[in-house]
């Protein structure tokens, strides 16, 4: 779950005083999600198939748009038969749901850090959350002529306001599944208009 997913975040370079158009490379980007399980330890899962869009044109980002979409069919914690229950309608219900998206709304910076707020869709419902980024990397040129920036960015969500609420009551009180779910962000950004022919 967690997301999802978003976003984002990542956009780059607060120096760059030009236009500034990336896209996400599903190749070096990922999406993770951490939930309680059994009330007493945590499950990580993850999701790829990343893709998106950033852009922006003042070096603060204060203008910054950016557009997430995650395959929710990619869901992976290490256990199959955990993960077939996850893509059922039980979780994500990926066959009627396939993809987590988010769509910034709004992005303040404050020191090194990025606050990306935005609406993220997932299992059929669109809710308003913030995600926290790390200050953008500085454009780095790849061995290919490509320019890339990074950056991961992280939020918290109640599982159940996108209707993801199953769960089961553990006989000495608690519940298997918990609700607040922690998504973060690993995103590697390539500038639109170079050459990816190497990745």
């Amino acid at each position: 779950m967690r997301t999802f997913l978003i976003a984002a975040l990542l956009l780059a370079a607060p120096a760059v005083a030009h236009a500034a158009d990336y896209e996400i490379d599903p190749g070096h980007s990922g999406a993770s999600f951490t939930v309680k399980h059994m009330m007493i330890s945590n499950v990580r899962g993850d999701l790829s198939g990343l893709k998106g869009v950033a852009s922006w044109n003042k070096p603060d980002l204060s203008d910054a748009k950016v557009e997430v979409a995650i395959d929710a069919s990619t869901i992976e914690t290490h256990n199959a038969v955990r993960d077939k229950h996850l893509k059922s309608p039980d979780f994500f219900d990926v066959a009627k749901y396939p993809t987590l998206t988010f769509k910034s709304t709004k992005v303040v910076k404050s020191g090194d850090k990025l606050a990306i707020t935005g609406e993220l869709t997932m299992h059929g419902v669109t809710r308003p959350v913030t995600f926290e980024a790390s200050a953008p990397t500085k454009e780095v040129k790849d061995p290919w002529g490509n320019t890339r920036v990074a950056s991961t960015a992280t939020a918290k969500i109640n599982r159940k306001d996108y209707g993801l609420s199953w769960n089961k009551t553990l006989e000495a009180g608690g519940v298997v599944v918990g609700e607040e779910v922690t998504i973060e962000l690993d995103l590697e950004l390539l500038k639109k208009g170079d050459k990816k022919a190497e990745r």
